[in-house]
Parts: structure tokens; sequence; C-alpha cells
């Protein structure tokens, strides 16, 4: 692209020098230097007297635009171009180099084709990269010392880093900058900052370069956290809580102990109770069935032969009638008695005063009753 520009402005140059030599103009005004940023544009100006003919636009040596006071601009690439300008007698260029690079930074020069009238400025490109702080907020607690760590990547050239704290600037003896280079040839800094916060504030990183209208920043805000006695208070409230809940708990355990306790007891007492009662139920059933035992045995088919003892001294004689036929002859105590169990008249005998051993022989030689005779008896009256 320079070769083409050199073999299109070189005869343009030479035809335009033939006519003006030992002509009398000049530059009354130069270029001058400018900083931008890459991807804006620059612009250079360069005012010359009447008479001139030709004006060159030279980039770090290279011609990049020509100016013929007959034709006008003549432009080899879209990326510089020129306005002009006539203001009474003098003519002004102006030179734009559209969507600069960092490549286009040097010297820029503007020549009439004049021995010692050629006017130059300087030309800074410069690349803005990236800041960032990791946290954006950090909580640090009293008396504690903590770093923050700033980095600005990719820059051209290197920024400088400042800090501000609550829109005040900090001292740089509270922080380090480091600088690398990369191998794109941009620029690194890693810039630490050592602080002690006593209240809660907002740390700012400043990166700044010439191009720039206003530094690049980022922020971080520290959060201070003096909870020591707060945590003291805490753990006393805690503490207090601990023996508050375990004094409830004991206290309920207690009460839970006692109504088991209770419960227990009263179920033992039941049981205890329902068995004693089951022990009376029984005895008594027993009991009721000894009576009724007895009972029976009482009130069971009557023995005609049992005589009680109170009936046998009786101060009265029964008056006896012998069967019809009977022998007289045998109307003695122990025949009568004989004769009376053999018919079985063990009613008639109580009243006869009869020793026991003898009415028991007589009763048990006589078990067996043989009908044979009729008796009765009557008490005299």
């Amino acid at each position: 692209m320079e070769r083409l520009q050199r073999s299109i402005l070189l005869p343009l140059i030479l035809t335009a020098s033939l006519p003006g030599l030992g002509c009398c103009y000049s530059i009354t005004k130069g270029p001058a230097n400018a900083t931008v940023l890459a991807g804006s544009q620059a612009r250079f100006n360069c005012t010359v007297s009447a008479g001139w003919k030709i004006l060159i636009w030279l980039s770090s040596g290279n011609p990049v635009l020509t100016v013929l006071s007959s034709q006008g601009s003549v432009e080899t690439t879209d990326r510089f171009t020129s306005q002009n300008y006539t203001s009474g007698d003098e003519f002004t260029s102006e030179l734009i180099i559209h969507n600069t690079q960092l490549n286009d930074s040097g010297k820029i020069e503007c020549s009439i084709q004049q021995p010692s009238e050629n006017k130059f400025a300087f030309l800074s490109v410069q690349v803005n990269g990236s800041l960032f702080i990791k946290n954006s907020t950090l909580t640090v607690k009293e008396n504690t010392t903590v770093e923050i760590v700033c980095e600005a990547l990719g820059w051209a050239p290197a920024p400088d880093i400042a800090w501000m704290t609550n829109g005040t600037l900090i001292d740089k003896s509270n922080y380090v900058n480091q600088q690398s280079q990369g191998s794109d040839g941009l620029h690194n800094v890693l810039s630490i900052l050592t602080v002690t916060p006593t209240a809660t504030e907002v740390l700012t990183c400043l990166a700044d370069i010439e191009a720039l209208p206003e530094p690049q920043n980022a922020t971080i805000t520290l959060i201070f956290d003096n909870s020591t006695a707060e945590n003291y208070y805490r753990e006393d409230n805690r503490s207090s809580w601990v023996i508050v809940l375990a004094v409830v708990l004991s206290f309920l355990g207690i009460v839970l102990l006692t109504i088991i306790i209770v419960v227990v007891v009263r179920c033992c007492l039941k049981r205890r109770a329902s068995t004693y009662q089951s022990e009376i139920r029984k005895v008594s059933a027993e009991k009721k069935k000894d009576g009724d035992l007895e009972n029976r045995q009482r009130n069971g088919s009557e023995n005609p032969g049992y005589l009680p003892e109170e009936l046998w001294n009786t101060e009265q004689s029964p008056v006896w009638v012998l069967p019809t036929g009977h022998n007289p002859s045998q109307n003695s105590a122990v025949g009568v008695l004989q004769e009376l169990l053999q018919c079985g008249s063990f009613p008639l005998v109580k009243k006869w005063n009869v020793p026991a051993w003898l009415v028991t022989l007589l009763v048990e030689s006589h078990s067996s009753c043989q009908k044979t005779c009729s008796c009765t008896g009557s008490s005299p009256e």
C-alpha cells in the first residue's frame, strides 16, 4: 500500500514542485501533537500562506495524502482523508486518520516542498484495557488488616493507578503497583492496597492514561464488622438461653417422670385391687360353696337313727303301742329299742334316756331294717 501511495504521489510532487521554485510561501501554522484512543479519529491541521502549490501529509515518513491547489485532495486510502478550509489568503488542510491503530503512533508531518518549511507533530495512540477488583463487597472485622487487589490488564501505555476512599485520595505509601508487559505489547498493572478499616467505606481503584477523558475505575465496599462486643453479648444471651432451656427441660423432665410414676403406681394399685377383689370373690365363692355343702349336709336326707344328745336326757317317757301280737315279755329297754330300730322308729328313741354308746351299737347292728311290723307312738299329754 505504501509503495502504491508513493508511486502515485511522487509524480504529483515533482510536477507541483517545478513551477514553484523560487516562489515565496510558507507554513504559517503546523500540526499539533495528538493523543487518541485506539479505534478513534486523529486530526491534524496545517495552514499555508498564499501562493502554495502542493501540500503533502506524511505518517512516520510515508506520504499518506496530497493536496494540490489546482485539484484538491488526492486520497489513496479510506483511513486517511482531509478537509480543506480557506480564510483570506491562507489555506488550511486538515488530515483525518480514521480507526487509529497502535502502530499509527509516531511522527505526522506537513510538507510544502520548501527547504526548512516542513512542520510536524506526534501522534500517540493508546489502548485502555480492563480494570477490576475480584469482589464487590468484603466484610472486615474490627482490628483486621486486609489487602485489596486491583488489576489493570491490556493497557498501552501502562496506566497510572491510584486509590480513593469515600472520595478522598489515599496516600501512595498504602499501596504498591507492579507492572508487567504481555506478549502482545500491552501492559498489565497489579495494585495492592493495604488497609485497616475503622468504619464501612467504599474503596475506588483508578486507572488513568492521557487519552482517557476520565480515569477508569473499579470499586469495592468494605463492610466494617464491629461485632466483637455484640458477639460477647450474643454469647452471653446464648448462654442465658441455654441455662433457661436446660432448667425448663429439667423441670419438664421431672414433671414427666412424676406423671409416669403416678400412672405406673395407679396401674399397680388397680391391678393389686383387682387381684384382691378377685381373691375376695374367690374366697367368697369358696365360702359360699362350703356353706352350700354344709347346708346340703345339714339339710340332706334325714337320718332317722340320728339322735341329738340334748334330746336324750328327757324326763318324759313315751307311751309305746307295740304291734299286734307282739310278745309283752320283750317289753324291756333293750327289746323295745331293738323292736323300734327294726321298725325304723328313731324319733321315738330320741325321747328315751338311752346311753349313746348303746344307740350307736344298735344302729351299727341293725343297719338294715326289715319292715315286718308297724308301730306308732304318741307322747303323753
